[in-house]
C-alpha cells in the first residue's frame, strides 16, 4: 500500500495511476479566477417577458369542393377536448331540425349549431320565404352575440362567406362583427365561396386544391 506525503496544497492523496489534485493557496488581494472572470464579463441581456394572452387569429379554409370544413371540425373538438370553448355554426345546413333551442353539445363545451331548417340551403336568400331567411339570420345573430362579448375561444363560421354571397346575412355587418372581435378569439371561416373583403381581413388562409 502506497503512504500519501504531505505536499503543500494538495487536498487528495495520489491514487496509483491518477495524478493528485492541486490547489493553489489564494494570495492576499487577488480574487479567484472564476469570480474575475465572472467580473468582466459583459452585463447579461434582460429577461425575455412572455405575453399574458395569445392574439387570436382570423383563419380562412376554403375549397371548391366543400372540402376543407372536416379537417377544421377535427380541430375544433381537439380544442374542445382540452379545456377551449368552442362554437361550431353552420348556416346553410339542413336535415337535422336544430335551431336556437336543440343546438348539439360535443365534448361539453363545443356547442354545433344549424338553423332549423328541413334541408340545405343552396339558392340565393331572393328565392327563399321569410321563414327561412328569419332562421339563418337567427343563427348569425346568436353567434355575433357571442363573438362579440368574448363567450367562447374559437368559433368556427361554416359557409358564413357563402351565406353572404346568396344574400342572406349583409356583408357590412360581418365586416364590422369581424373587426369588433376581442382579442384573444380564434375565428375560422369556412367554405366554398369567400368574398374579396374577407380574403383580405384574414391572418391566414388556407387553400385545397384537388390534384390534377
Amino acid at each position: 500500500m502506497t503512504a500519501s506525503l504531505p505536499v503543500s496544497g494538495l487536498t487528495s492523496s495520489s491514487g496509483a495511476g491518477f495524478p493528485a489534485v492541486q490547489h493553489q493557496p489564494q494570495r492576499s488581494g487577488h480574487r479567484p479566477l472564476a469570480v474575475a472572470a465572472a467580473a468582466s464579463a459583459p452585463s447579461a441581456a434582460p429577461a425575455l417577458r412572455l405575453v399574458a394572452q395569445s392574439e387570436g387569429l382570423l383563419q380562412i379554409h376554403t375549397a371548391p369542393f366543400r372540402g376543407s370544413y372536416g379537417a377544421v371540425l377535427s380541430q375544433a373538438l381537439r380544442s374542445a377536448g382540452l379545456g377551449s370553448r368552442v362554437l361550431v355554426t353552420q348556416f346553410l345546413k339542413g336535415g337535422v331540425d336544430q335551431g336556437l333551442g336543440s343546438s348539439v353539445w360535443l365534448c361539453g363545451r363545443l356547442q354545433w349549431l344549424r338553423p332549423g331548417v328541413l334541408g340545405c340551403l343552396s339558392e340565393p336568400a331572393a328565392h327563399q320565404g321569410l321563414e327561412l331567411l328569419e332562421a339563418v339570420r337567427q343563427v348569425w345573430a346568436f353567434s355575433r352575440e357571442q363573438l362579440l362579448s368574448g363567450a367562447v375561444d374559437l368559433m368556427v363560421l361554416d359557409e358564413l362567406g357563402l351565406a353572404v354571397e346568396l344574400g342572406y346575412i349583409d356583408q357590412a355587418e360581418v365586416l364590422a362583427t369581424l373587426e369588433r372581435r376581442p382579442a384573444h378569439l380564434d375565428v375560422i371561416l369556412t367554405g366554398p365561396a369567400m368574398t374579396p373583403e374577407l380574403m383580405a381581413m384574414a391572418d391566414q388562409v388556407t387553400q385545397l386544391r384537388r390534384g390534377l
